[in-house]
């Protein structure tokens, strides 16, 4: 209530202009979409004063590629994420007796939003808060701002994408998958409700690269979801989709590390993940255990198929090949690689 009389891009100039004496500030700016025309303003303070300015919102709107057209390429985004296992660890406290797999097996279950410290730790208080913000943040950031009206389709392609994150898919493979379950739906509509779902920042993308060939595929890829405790809120937490989750939680902490992330293509071998930054490549497999033979065949094959110096790792949750390293490819505990910096 206290900045209630800001209502648009004049008063909330005026607001900051009263308060700037000399020197350099810092303006700090939440929920500025509430604001009518915020960005005329954020322009004028970078003329008139010598600052650095912090606007943040939850709505995807300003987090959008609308972003660039208000501000003329004069921002850099900061696209946030939730917690880190490594930043869970910090953020919550824990019983004296609880063993970090305990905790990581509580991460992978309720995920890693910052409220979640001020819940009571009871399983369906959690969950029920996790739905509350899943139903939060697609009425107001994919219903309301892209005016969906097959709200029922909208909720089918969120549970098709929880069910099959890890899964190589296509919008038409989930059109054909709607429809032969009495859904009506066009591939076009389901492509579509993805890309809102994306702008959203619920789900993220993730492109095949031709390792062979060098270029990107059009067709196919993966998808993941913004936050595994959302996941298993929206269809249950099972012990044995364990490996989905998994492949989940290292895709968010390679981007979380700033790697442009891939899946990789070689032949009829597929890697997991390419993670690129301007220093390096790597190439990461998942899974939950090695201690299966012909997981481990196929895991390595993949990896051996691909004739490079580039680092090439195999995570998993044992702890039988920690640190190890066999034939140029390397084993690493999840566990352990998620705690490093």
């Amino acid at each position: 209530m206290e900045y209630s009389e800001i209502e648009d891009y004049k008063d909330l100039y005026n607001y900051v202009k009263t308060r700037i004496l000399s020197g350099k500030y810092y303006i700090l700016l939440d929920e500025i979409q509430e604001i009518t025309g915020w960005e005329k303003a954020l322009r004028s303070f970078r003329v008139d004063f010598e600052c650095d300015i912090y606007a943040t919102s939850s709505n995807a709107h300003l987090l959008s590629g609308e972003l660039a057209t208000y501000l003329s390429g004069r921002c850099i985004q900061i696209k946030m994420l939730p917690l880190s296992f490594k930043e869970y660890l910090e953020f919550n406290e824990f019983d004296s007796n609880m063993t970090i797999e305990d905790k990581f097996y509580k991460y992978l279950k309720f995920g890693g939003l910052p409220s979640l410290s001020n819940l009571l730790d009871i399983d369906s208080v959690r969950t029920d808060y996790l739905k509350d913000i899943y139903d939060m943040v697609l009425k107001r950031d994919v219903i309301a701002r892209n005016n969906i009206q097959d709200i029922g389709l909208l909720e089918k392609i969120v549970l098709f994408i929880s069910q099959n994150i890890g899964s190589i898919v296509s919008s038409k493979k989930i059109s054909d998958y709607l429809v032969s379950n009495r859904t009506i739906t066009t591939h076009n509509t389901v492509d579509n409700y993805l890309k809102f779902l994306e702008n959203a920042y619920i789900i993220y993308k993730v492109s095949r690269y031709d390792i062979k060939g060098k270029q990107l595929l059009k067709t196919l890829g993966k998808y993941y979801i913004v936050d595994t405790g959302i996941r298993n809120a929206i269809i249950g937490y099972r012990e044995d989709d364990i490996g989905h989750v998994l492949e989940n939680i290292i895709f968010l902490e390679l981007i979380r590390r700033g790697y442009q992330v891939t899946i990789g293509k070689n032949n009829d071998n597929e890697i997991d993940f390419i993670a690129i930054n301007d220093k390096t490549k790597k190439y990461y497999q998942v899974t939950k255990t090695l201690l299966n033979e012909n997981v481990l065949v196929r895991e390595k094959r993949a990896l051996d198929s691909t004739y490079d110096h580039f680092e090439k790792i195999i995570l998993s949750l044992d702890k039988t090949y920690l640190e190890s390293s066999e034939n140029g490819i390397k084993y690493e505990n999840i566990i352990d690689f998620l705690l490093k910096e």
